[in-house]
């Protein structure tokens, strides 16, 4: 039997063709290697980063102990809770408004001084005229209405409206900013009716004929 051995000291003095291409695949092969290890760290470390923070559980707090007629009486409060009440507005009878012209009229020909035309006629016939239903416009108001001013205060004066006052009885003008109290000047004091005295009307009267047609025979 034929023995072989072989000298593992011997290093190759030539390289031809099959040693050039066996050394470049190793190669190849060696930088593919880095490669995928490099790829492989930087997948790692991108998963780490993208992987979501614990969330703690949120705490529960031990809700305050209530009673239960406290409960009770807080759902009563809500279930009856009185409704707003509706705003009820009055509608103004018409019978005593003609009565107050027809009253007018009566006594200081009123309507027929309002419907004239005063165009045609000087100063001097129109002042005449006036002055006779001054009188008797003063006349009528003061047989029957009593009249007050609503300010006590001199018209002038410098007057305070504090939080609260009566809205229908001051009108405030100018520049109104903010809130009461308001400080301004009494520039009108105001009127308002403290007794009324207005005839009572027969049934059957028509209250919209403010003066009849007279008719001389």
């Amino acid at each position: 039997m034929n023995t072989y051995t072989i000298d593992l000291s011997l290093r190759p003095t030539t390289f031809d063709l099959w040693h050039v291409c066996l050394a470049g695949t190793v190669a190849v092969l060696a930088l593919l290697l880095i490669v995928v290890l490099i790829s492989v760290v930087l997948g790692m470390r991108r998963c780490k980063r993208m992987e979501p923070a614990p969330q703690l559980a949120p705490v529960q707090r031990p809700e305050p102990e209530v009673n239960i007629v406290e409960k009770i009486v807080e759902v009563e409060k809500v279930v009856q809770a009185p409704a707003p009440e509706p705003v009820i507005l009055k509608e103004a009878t018409p019978d005593a408004a003609l009565q107050l012209l027809s009253l007018l009229q009566k006594e200081a020909r009123f309507i027929d001084f309002i419907k004239e035309d005063v165009s045609v006629f000087s100063d001097a016939d129109i002042g005449a005229a006036a002055r006779v239903v001054h009188q008797g416009c003063g006349k009528a108001i003061n047989e029957h209405f009593t009249l007050a001013p609503v300010s006590q205060d001199q018209e002038g004066s410098r007057v305070t409206l504090s939080k609260g006052f009566d809205a229908a009885s001051y009108r405030l003008t100018g520049n109104i900013v903010g809130e009461a109290p308001f400080t301004g000047t009494l520039v009108h004091k105001g009127w308002q009716v403290t007794d009324l005295r207005l005839p009572k009307l027969t049934e059957g009267h028509n209250a919209k004929i403010i003066a009849a047609a007279e008719v001389e025979l």
